[in-house]
């Protein structure tokens, strides 16, 4: 499990790239340089304990949420292919400043979700994971049944993020949360 005090996911690999080494890596982050800019990441499968080591080299590939990137010490595709599923860790104190109306995805994680209702806020649920396929999901868990849902994460459905009192508040179309 990951201590959401400590790590950031910022990416996942998904597959070895060529014979010498090199990974893909989807990219969880909206910084660039998390891929790019040589230095200590960290690496964990599943819910081990995460592992220190060097990027060397990285690009985005054009076009798309891709990087291709290179460890210290990863030198063949058999070293790549076992790195395949792993999770791409920074330390929380990398996060970079943000913007007053900016936050990071993973801050989301564990807020309440409100909607209104007959003018009053009620809690419905609880944000426990996010995805990122081109567009940023919030995968909700429903009290009232348990039932998952992806909720889009836009300010038109998503109006309002309280990351210090930790809840957001939705306004989602009519049917959303039944799918």
């Amino acid at each position: 499990m990951i201590n959401h005090d400590e790590w950031l996911i910022v990416g996942l690999i998904t597959s070895p790239q060529g014979i010498n080494g090199k990974v893909k890596v989807k990219s969880l982050s909206d910084f660039e340089e998390r891929f790019t800019k040589p230095g200590k990441r960290w690496l964990q499968k599943e819910n081990e304990t995460p592992r220190e080591i060097e990027l060397t080299f990285g690009f985005k590939k054009p076009g798309k949420e891709l990087f291709i990137i290179s460890f210290k010490e990863i030198n063949n595709r058999n070293q790549a292919e076992n790195l395949k599923g792993y999770k791409v860790l920074v330390k929380i104190d990398a996060i970079p400043n943000l913007n007053k109306e900016e936050f990071h995805l993973t801050e989301l994680v564990n807020l309440k979700v409100k909607i209104s209702e007959n003018d009053k806020l009620q809690i419905i649920g609880k944000i426990i994971n996010l995805e990122n396929e081109k567009n940023n999901l919030l995968v909700i868990q429903l009290l009232k049944n348990n039932k998952k849902v992806l909720v889009p994460f836009v300010k038109e459905i998503v109006p309002t993020v309280d990351i210090k009192n930790k809840f957001i508040i939705i306004t989602p179309p009519s049917g959303l949360l039944d799918l």
